[in-house]
């Protein structure tokens, strides 16, 4: 049984690649918790102890941790990697949409 398999170049953005409509801020916020992540787990920090150094919700960091990150503005996830001693640089482009970008038609809701 072999199926064949089309191999298809990515974005560079996934969520873009899966059609979702905020697909810029989804790819921004798992960027921003990746380094939160990363940065705890090289305190070895639990989240527990993150709320402790931190003062923010040991639920946050769970919900962090677990990829639920909706709740999450960008600046509100920034804030936290301040927080945990980390600067942040953002750096923002602004270019024309691609002719194959998701435009909304009127009956979505975003």
């Amino acid at each position: 049984m072999t199926e064949d398999l089309e191999i298809v170049r990515g974005s560079g953005n996934v969520f873009h690649d899966f059609g979702r409509t905020n697909a810029n801020l989804e790819q921004a916020r798992a960027i921003i918790a990746k380094e939160i992540i990363r940065t705890l787990d090289e305190l070895s920090l639990s989240t527990r102890e993150a709320e402790k150094l931190t003062g923010v919700a040991y639920s946050e960091f769970s919900r962090i941790r677990n990829a639920k990150l909706s709740r999450f503005t960008l600046d509100r996830m920034i804030a936290i990697l301040g927080k945990l001693d980390k600067n942040v640089e953002v750096q923002v482009t602004i270019r024309a949409r691609q002719p194959d970008a998701f435009i909304p038609s009127s009956d979505t809701h975003l």
